[in-house]
């Protein structure tokens, strides 16, 4: 497998345009700009985006295109500076083992980025998951919803003070859709919080995906994203008015948490946490399908032996990129680090996993 070069996008803002970017980072208001990637030009909009990334020094932009709106069936797209994990790599692998196991993943690449000239470093490109998004992948354009704060939490009490909610989107951004997939998602909501066993056995199925939830849910647990399970997620409603759910924001991921700091391996337990997965899960028949498609992805795709290849050949073309990071440059020795520790939190992750699955199918 030859690494590929990192792909350079040059983005020219007008100086004025420039500092009132930088007058306030959490202003979403974007300014108008110019992206060039090779010989092509696009004028484009720019702005900051996530949350508490906003405060570290290298900054994350959304981009979107403006004349034309679309280049190369994208609109949107996403530049993480991947600012709090030393191996630039964990969103992008998270998002390859999820396409690997069967669940819908934006895709990904490394990028050099440089603004006014200035070097501003390697960035991880990730596709917005919209329209385009499901019109590239042949599939019908539902609605969807982001999962922008931990409300998003399948359950009727709010996340923040157990309290009922004033309504049951709470917790989501619309990015497409109308009030009739507003009305199902709350439909939704409702149900699995209010059916008895036997009801929600017998219909959780015209709501809901079962086995793309699962292989979902598997991610999930195997990369052990802490906020995964209530945030970090997108919701899609497809043709047959069933939700499926795709993952989204996976950097706090393969043996580190949010702050970068190292994650014990058995942190998070095999069967995950949230009201939906609890419900399901006490469904002896959904539970024994659960733990059987979570042994077949351990036998086929988590394993050092299976990502370790997609490792290297990323950390390849990072390295070849890495001094002429202004913010990172002195990181291509954690490079190799991160790698090991990837490795062993594989290695070890795994083993757990497989130790609690048979405990769990062994009633």
């Amino acid at each position: 497998m030859t690494a590929e070069p990192l792909k350079n996008l040059d983005i020219w803002i007008h100086p004025k345009n420039l500092i009132e970017l930088k007058k306030d980072i959490w202003n979403d208001e974007p300014v108008e700009a110019i992206l060039k990637t090779g010989k092509s030009k696009s004028h484009i909009y720019a702005s900051y985006r996530g949350s508490h990334i906003r405060k570290l020094k290298k900054k994350s932009y959304q981009i979107e295109y403006r004349k034309p709106k679309q280049r190369q069936g994208e609109a949107i797209f996403h530049l993480n500076a991947e600012y709090n994990d030393p191996s630039f790599i964990r969103n992008r692998l998270s998002f390859y083992f999820f396409e690997q196991i069967g669940v819908l993943s934006p895709a990904t690449s490394h990028v050099f980025l440089t603004i006014n000239g200035r070097k501003e470093g390697i960035y991880l490109k990730i596709e917005s998951v919209d329209e385009l998004f499901f019109q590239k992948r042949q599939l019908s354009v539902g609605g969807i919803y982001y999962a922008v704060d931990d409300d998003a939490n399948f359950s009727l009490l709010s996340s923040f003070d157990k309290k009922p909610k004033k309504h049951l989107l709470l917790g989501y951004e619309k990015k497409v859709g109308t009030a009739k997939h507003d009305e199902r998602l709350s439909e939704f909501i409702y149900f699995l919080n209010t059916a008895t066993d036997d009801v929600f056995a017998a219909k959780i199925e015209q709501y809901l995906d079962v086995t793309q939830y699962f292989l979902w849910l598997i991610g999930v647990v195997c990369t052990q994203n802490f906020d995964g399970f209530v945030h970090n997620y997108a919701l899609y409603l497809n043709e047959h008015g069933k939700f499926q759910v795709l993952p989204w924001d996976y950097d706090a991921t393969w043996g580190r948490d949010i702050h970068g700091e190292e994650m014990a391996f058995d942190y998070i337990p095999v069967g995950g946490f949230n009201t939906l997965t609890a419900r399901l899960l006490d469904i002896r028949s959904f539970k024994k399908a659960y733990y059987a498609l979570f042994q077949k992805v351990l036998d086929t795709q988590f394993s050092e032996e299976r990502l370790s290849p997609m490792i290297e050949n990323w950390h390849t073309s990072i390295e070849k990129r890495i001094e002429e990071d202004p913010y990172t440059k002195e990181r291509r020795d954690a490079l190799h680090v991160e790698r090991d520790l990837i490795r062993k939190y594989i290695n070890k992750r795994r083993q757990y996993l497989q130790t609690e699955i048979r405990k769990e199918t062994s009633d």
